[in-house]
């Protein structure tokens, strides 16, 4: 999380591309505590439950070995908020 306040947070996610190029990516995390995505940059985010998959924009899919992007989101606290396991694959 990069900020809190009473209600809301947000975040920035780091995606980095391993030994090889890749051309798009996927990003998925699970909310544990009744969190939700209330916008988000950089990443097209969909929802289903508890589940969010972000997936890269036309501008940061393609990258390099070893290139990284952002993206991120704000969002709406839970009754506990914590930073969930997120799960990335490259496409």
């Amino acid at each position: 999380m990069t900020g809190q306040w009473q209600g809301g947070f947000q975040a920035e996610v780091r995606v980095t591309a391993g030994s090889s190029a890749i051309n798009g990516w996927t990003v998925t995390w699970t909310f544990g505590n009744g969190q939700q995505v209330t916008q988000a940059w950089s990443a097209t985010l969909t929802t289903s439950g508890s589940t969010v998959t972000a997936r890269n924009v036309g501008y940061n899919g393609a990258l390099g070995a070893g290139g990284s992007t952002t993206f991120g989101f704000l969002g709406s606290s839970g009754a506990v908020n914590g930073v969930p396991a997120l799960s990335c694959a490259a496409s």
